[in-house]
């Protein structure tokens, strides 16, 4: 008769703690396909994780959206495109939309996800109204995407729009009109006047922006630095 491993006596509490340590996703599939215990487990883990990155994964609509989905304790989600072959999609943000986490999300980053457009970002941040930073640098959005912020992102303290070529001074003034608490603005890379920061810098002297090189605000005169 065949002796019972030691782990395999673990409870999935257990389990489930010593997933949470693991941060690959990766090597979580891989602990996942070992036993429908340790898949409970690692569904497990899940819930109890506060941030999530996807930086640098190959992943999909439907992988992306069900991970976020069991991770109902989620504070800051990462989905970054920094590989070729991720296929996040309008969808995939709709679907993310639709977990019970995204309302208390206070960072999310869409950096570089250049297959989402206004629509998909819509469906997440109408949700996320708990949001503190956000990051869609390297996209295609537009005014709209913006505006959408502006109604449901009054907490925004950050915001990340590096190389957004295609929003206008119309869609930043809004922004910076509604979110009160907005402290740091990166529009490097975009096609806005400088004169549109000076009328940013009007209707919300604190803030900080930082744009082609420069760190502006009301306290200091433009000065040269590099910036990220």
């Amino acid at each position: 008769m065949a002796v019972e491993a030691e782990i395999d006596r673990l409870p999935i509490d257990l389990l489930a703690h010593i997933f949470v340590l693991i941060t690959s996703f990766t090597d979580l599939a891989q602990v996942s396909s070992v036993c429908r215990k340790w898949r409970k487990g690692v569904t497990q883990s899940l819930g109890g994780r506060h941030n999530l990155s996807f930086a640098g994964c190959k992943m999909d609509d439907v992988s992306t959206a069900r991970l976020v989905r069991h991770a109902y304790s989620l504070k800051e989600l990462d989905i970054s495109r920094s590989r070729w072959g991720c296929q996040i999609s309008d969808n995939g943000l709709y679907q993310i939309s639709l977990a019970k986490c995204v309302s208390n999300l206070t960072s999310i980053s869409l950096w570089g996800m250049t297959g989402v457009t206004d629509k998909g970002v819509a469906h997440l941040i109408s949700r996320a109204n708990s949001l503190q930073h956000l990051n869609i640098g390297g996209t295609f959005i537009t005014d709209e995407s913006l505006f959408v912020i502006a109604d449901n992102c009054s907490h925004l303290k950050t915001i990340v729009l590096w190389s957004c070529r295609h929003i206008t001074e119309n869609g930043l003034v809004g922004l910076v009109n509604k979110c009160r608490k907005l402290e740091v603005i990166n529009v490097w890379g975009t096609r806005v006047p400088v004169d549109c920061f000076i009328a940013l810098l009007t209707i919300s002297p604190a803030l900080q922006i930082k744009s082609r090189g420069l760190l502006l605000n009301v306290g200091n005169p433009p000065i040269q630095q590099a910036v990220v």
